[in-house]
């Protein structure tokens, strides 16, 4: 699944265009290397997103094309450090 895309789906960023902007800043890195937002996302792969000055890190748990609000918890899990 494309990042921009996973993103969104994710509800990490409300939209796709939000998503592909972040993408194209430098804002988004994949398993440590910055991603643009037609990087293909796996499961297990590691995401770090920088809100403001705050790097937020994530782990894929799991690719879904739709997913409802409450299910949203199945498809990342942020990493704490």
């Amino acid at each position: 699944m494309r990042l921009d895309k996973f993103l969104k789906v994710s509800r990490v960023i409300k939209r796709r265009s939000v998503a592909n902007e972040a993408c194209d800043l430098g804002r988004v890195k994949v398993n440590d290397k910055i991603a643009k937002a037609f990087t293909e996302v796996k499961v297990g792969d590691i995401l770090e997103i920088k809100f403001g000055e705050n790097w937020v890190k994530f782990e894929v748990l799991n690719l879904t094309q739709s997913v409802k609000k409450e299910d949203v918890e199945n498809m990342v899990k942020l990493i704490e450090e």
